[in-house]
């Protein structure tokens, strides 16, 4: 495989045509390599259009999926990040180029370790990575400027956008399958929030989050 024309391809004909035309995210999909942070068997699919299995339950994001919300929080380079659902550290290490810092947090240790590796082989030295639940954010560190929430979750805890600065960004695909939103929350006052629904998508579920009950009849 020609891994620089494929990725070339996956920027022109996925990426670009999602309305992801930010020059600075375009330019770090060639600088970060998607195909570093893809298990050795799937590799031959690290940009194909599609979410990539990690294990059992958790997938990686869709290419455009993740360049589309890294657009979307326009991460400024004096920010802090907290992303939640690392999994293999690719879209921590395109936050790490675009922050000041990013803690990430993982909740499968198989996977949060394999994200340690990975970044520090891609020489991404200012995300550090945690193996724990990220459901409840990380008060210790609060506030943040931004949190991404890399995976699906039924509704967006309260507790989770408590925990931006005024002016802080949280981006989730929110909703359950067949309807999800990718939705971008901005903290406008002490107790103000707004939210702006940017796209439809579907992705995989984060762990740890509460699920919408079920109608009963």
């Amino acid at each position: 495989m020609n891994l620089e024309q494929a990725r070339f391809n996956m920027i022109e004909q996925q990426i670009r045509p999602w309305d992801v035309l930010d020059p600075s995210v375009l330019a770090l999909l060639h600088v970060v390599h998607r195909e570093d942070f893809v298990p050795e068997a799937h590799k031959v699919q690290a940009f194909v259009d599609v979410e990539l299995p990690l294990t059992a339950s958790r997938k990686m994001l869709a290419p455009k999926v993740e360049a589309r919300l890294l657009q979307e929080l326009k991460v400024q380079r004096h920010e802090k990040v907290l992303e939640i659902g690392a999994a293999t550290g690719h879209l921590a290490a395109l936050l790490g180029h675009k922050a000041q810092r990013v803690i990430a947090v993982e909740a499968d240790a198989g996977l949060a370790a394999q994200a340690a590796l990975n970044l520090k082989r891609a020489g991404v030295l200012n995300v550090s990575v945690l193996n724990q639940d990220g459901a409840t954010g990380l008060p210790a560190e609060e506030p943040f400027d931004v949190i991404l929430l890399s995976g699906s979750v039924a509704a967006v805890p309260q507790a989770l956008l408590n925990q931006l600065k005024v002016g802080g960004r949280l981006a989730a695909i929110v909703g359950s399958e067949p309807v999800m939103r990718a939705t971008l929350f901005t903290r406008t006052g002490s107790a103000d929030f707004r939210s702006v629904e940017l796209f439809d998508t579907v992705a995989g579920r984060l762990p740890g989050f509460v699920e919408a009950p079920a109608f009963s009849f």
